[in-house]
């Protein structure tokens, strides 16, 4: 049996563990998809390390990491794939011979999601809420998919500047600039995506003043639970286009689930299995 499952705190709502099991029911594989809610448990989040060294013990395949353990838990891994280490984030770490291997599906998992559910974005000026460790892996697709400028907001000024150095240093200067979250001016900009926890159940309202939202954006949550967030209502009653964040969810869950496995999952199907659960 392949022993897998997710890392993260405010997890018990969480598809992941219906989308990996019924991917590997279909394919004829027997696979169990824990949770490990740090919040539900009560853990502290120095209990990351001792957490991974004890899955990899009892022999586990891998596991996903969501918020907030994407980018501190780098430094407790053997091994990093190029992927991972260009977007500075880590959200599926693999177990080989006990050893912790770091890979990055957000980015891929974003930019197919972009492609097929907004085909027609317009993406030379694009605003993107938070600076984290999924907003690093969007920011990275949204400039690998030709974004000329991106203005990365966050409530840690500190945090959006550190990435956007980072970002200019790989994809060119003056392509990335920092913003604080009142700083926001959304007149010239085309498209609108939020990275943040923002809009989850737990912190149902939207990461940015409704007011800065007009027809012209475009605009893309992340957020798959609810699939349905405050922001994207808004946004669909001022006459934007919209896309949720089912389709990033489920590109990198396929992704994922072939690092696990070594078997390429039906995206088609997984996308069924999703909207089933």
């Amino acid at each position: 049996m392949k022993r897998t499952g997710l890392i993260g705190r405010s997890i018990q709502a969480s598809r992941s563990p219906w989308l990996h099991e019924q991917e590997a029911k279909a394919l004829g594989l027997d696979l169990r998809y824990e949770l490990f809610d740090f919040t539900a448990l009560g853990l502290a989040d120095e209990e990351l390390g001792p957490l991974l060294r004890r899955l990899a013990a009892e022999g586990y395949n891998g596991v996903n990491i969501t918020y907030p353990f994407k980018q501190v838990v780098i430094p407790l891994l053997d091994e990093l794939e190029d992927g991972a280490r260009s977007v500075g984030a880590v959200n599926t770490v693999a177990i080989q011979d006990g050893r912790l291997i770091g890979y990055n599906t957000d980015k891929t998992g974003f930019q197919e999601s972009l492609a097929e559910g907004l085909p027609e974005a317009e993406l030379d000026v694009v605003l993107q809420l938070g600076a984290g460790g999924a907003g690093s892996a969007v920011a990275n697709a949204l400039l690998s998919l030709g974004t000329t400028r991106l203005e990365i907001s966050d409530v840690d000024l500190s945090r959006a500047e550190a990435l956007a150095v980072r970002l200019c240093s790989e994809y060119g200067p003056g392509r990335v600039v920092a913003r604080g979250s009142t700083d926001i001016d959304t007149t010239l900009v085309r498209g609108i995506v939020n990275t943040t926890p923002m809009g989850m159940a737990a912190h149902p309202e939207p990461a940015i003043d409704p007011s800065l939202i007009a027809s012209h954006h475009w605009v893309a949550d992340i957020v798959y639970f609810p699939l349905e967030t405050e922001l994207l209502r808004l946004a669909r009653v001022k006459g934007c286009r919209t896309l949720d964040g089912s389709g990033m969810v489920i590109g990198q869950a396929a992704r994922a689930f072939q690092i696990f496995t070594g078997l390429i999952a039906d995206k088609k199907r997984m996308r069924a299995t999703f909207a089933a659960c």
